[in-house]
């Protein structure tokens, strides 16, 4: 695959996420309106944008990327609006680079966006079904907690492993999410409050589980010749990977693997030309607790079954072996659907521009995200490098 520029990523800025009184336009606008202010350039210096979105309906807002032009003042730039369930928001990134890479844009602005907490938990948990294989599944009750509780409970018997390691996926990541000023769940827990929360989908308990969340978030992508000639902090985009699974968790082989992230991370390993090995720290898709651990596994950080292994003895904490989810991820940062990918982005740009704060992983240079929708059925996976 050969590109005409070198991607980059400029600037970066996000809400808070969490429950929002903002409209869906609002915050949409803010975290853009962040982003091309921590890139130090003008909305005019942007030539279109990429928003990441699945449910704007739920806040009477679809084909929003007209209106957050509007309001950037530049309704003459073109704009596409992506839906590709809880992995929009990579896909709008990949969508984004591609174009960059490819001659086509110097600067673009890629957003995501989810309003949906004041739909509450049934009709909120009924538009996420939508977005699985719904005659097989979601129509036939079967939500993505259950889904993912079949998926653990495959786990728990292929390998040795137990209920209490999956919790302590979720202390870890609430102990990051602590220290993440924009996370949703600013709480540290105890593998006890996990244990003895409500179950939901046993062997998924409440604490297993990421909340439904509002937020934005947006980045400012730009060719190598424009991010020096704006000389602020940027991070190269030296990976790209897209890969896809059987849509029903029925159809695959396996249930405790997910083969379009497989896909996609080969695909982004072998562009940078770097293997599972050389990333200092992933944000990984970890909508539920078994996610994190199998998504480890399937981007080669861990063998398969070792992944819990390495939750159990610390290997995945801040600042060990591999920093995973520093930000605190889905569990604890949040999962605003069509924003969660962006939001990965925003991340690894602070961590590799030094803007993370107490979460900061030290010396890091080289970061990954990892994005998936559904069950896994579509995947983005993205690889970044300090400059």
């Amino acid at each position: 695959m050969t590109f005409v520029e070198k991607v980059c990523v400029l600037g970066a800025g996000s809400t808070k996420y969490g429950k929002l009184s903002e409209s869906i336009a609002d915050i949409t606008t803010q975290a853009s309106v962040a982003a091309i202010e921590s890139a130090g350039i003008s909305p005019k210096d942007i030539q279109a944008s990429y928003i990441s979105n699945v449910f704007g309906v739920a806040d009477k807002q679809v084909h929003i990327g007209p209106v957050l032009m509007s309001r950037l003042g530049i309704p003459d730039k073109p704009s596409l609006t992506i839906e590709s369930a809880c992995g929009s928001g990579s896909v709008s990134f990949r969508e984004a680079y591609a174009n960059v890479a490819a001659g086509f844009y110097d600067c673009l602005v890629v957003t995501g966006v989810e309003k949906v907490t004041h739909t509450g938990t049934e009709w909120t948990t009924t538009y996420f079904a939508y977005c699985s294989d719904f005659f097989y599944e979601g129509q036939a009750g079967a939500s993505f907690p259950g889904l993912f509780a079949s998926m653990a409970r495959a786990y728990l018997t292929e390998f040795d492993a137990t209920e209490e390691d999956f919790a302590a996926v979720a202390v870890k990541n609430h102990d990051n999410g602590v220290l993440n000023p924009k996370a949703h769940m600013q709480k540290k827990i105890t593998v006890d409050d996990v244990m003895n929360s409500a179950v939901v989908a046993s062997p998924l308990k409440l604490y297993d589980c990421c909340p439904f969340s509002d937020g934005a978030s947006s980045v400012i992508l730009c060719s190598e010749k424009f991010a020096k000639a704006h000389g602020g902090d940027y991070i190269e985009v030296t990976g790209s990977g897209r890969g896809g699974s059987p849509a029903a968790l029925q159809g695959r082989e396996h249930m405790t693997t997910i083969p379009s992230t497989k896909l996609a991370a080969a695909d982004a390993y072998k562009m940078a030309g770097i293997t599972a090995k050389d990333i200092d720290f992933a944000e990984v898709h970890d909508c539920f607790t078994i996610a994190e651990v199998v998504d480890t596994e399937d981007l080669g950080f861990f063998d398969k079954g070792q992944g819990i292994q390495a939750v159990r003895e610390g290997r995945t904490k801040l600042n060990s072996d591999i920093s995973i989810n520093p930000s605190g991820g889905l569990k604890s940062k949040g999962h605003p659907i069509g924003a969660t990918g962006v939001g990965q982005v925003v991340e690894v740009f602070d961590q590799l521009t030094g803007k993370a704060g107490d979460r900061t992983v030290k010396d890091a240079k080289i970061g990954l995200t990892h994005n998936f929708g559904a069950t896994g059925a579509s995947c983005a996976v993205h690889v970044f490098q300090s400059v």
